[in-house]
């Protein structure tokens, strides 16, 4: 039974996240039924990264075992002509290897935030990104997000809602960057906390804002409290962009 893996894009605004769930719809689940559609197989399939509620992918990956032969570009186009209602593409798909998990395979997880900076409000990007209306020192967000590249304990920087056991993570690389109006932050690492990436975002943005000092981010980490860390950014604004093997 040949084993395929998937890469993905979805815009997630009107989804419950990634994983399968009772109180709405997700993109697995919209997966599964458009390789039902194909295969007439029931199968589960596995991604590389749960993502949250309104949170989108350029590059989210998983994989699936079907009995049926069909070649990839058919699988492929029959999945997104079976997806064509929703904002659901599959990008490529290839035959890996059978000990490939698109979970515990993957090496490195590429996020990246976009922060639109004005003062007019959001239109056509109001889902696409986080709108800041008050002017940010992009200088001191570049100088602030190298503190959070190494290993640490970022107790500070997870949700109340994370099941992790331990909050000790590696951070591989994490920088701003600005072009035009648009902010990016992008970070890297092999895996993160639950909202730990919207969390370093709304800490440099709150940096950003001069209401918390580029010196006191090595406290806050070494606090581990999360209530001295800034708040949770949007999801809408949060962009699953690569994942490497």
């Amino acid at each position: 039974m040949p084993k395929y893996k998937i890469t993905i894009e979805y815009d997630g605004t009107n989804f419950v996240g990634w994983q399968r769930q009772e109180n709405g719809p997700s993109i697995q689940s919209s997966i599964e039924n458009a390789i039902i559609k194909l295969s007439s197989e029931k199968i589960t399939i596995v991604g590389a990264g749960r993502t949250d509620a309104g949170v989108h992918a350029k590059g989210q990956v998983a994989h699936f075992e079907i009995n049926k032969d069909i070649p990839l570009d058919n699988i492929r186009d029959g999945l997104n002509q079976h997806l064509r209602k929703l904002p659901i593409a599959i990008l490529k798909v290839e035959i890996v290897d059978e000990n490939f998990n698109a979970r515990f395979s993957a090496k490195l997880r590429s996020y990246q935030y976009r922060i639109i900076n004005r003062r007019p409000p959001l239109t056509i990007d109001k889902n696409q990104a986080w709108g800041v209306f008050k002017k940010l020192s992009i200088s001191d967000m570049k100088k602030t997000a190298p503190l959070f590249v190494g290993k640490h304990d970022f107790n500070a920087f997870r949700s109340i809602d994370c099941q992790s056991s331990s909050s000790i993570k590696t951070i591989n690389s994490c920088n701003a960057e600005k072009i035009n109006e648009n902010i990016l932050i992008n970070v890297s690492a092999k895996s993160f906390l639950h909202s730990q990436v919207r969390i370093i975002v709304g800490t440099m943005v709150e940096v950003g804002k001069g209401k918390i000092k580029i010196e006191e981010i090595k406290k806050i980490i070494e606090s581990k409290n999360r209530n001295r860390a800034g708040p949770t950014a949007p999801a809408h604004g949060l962009y699953l962009v690569k994942i490497e093997y």
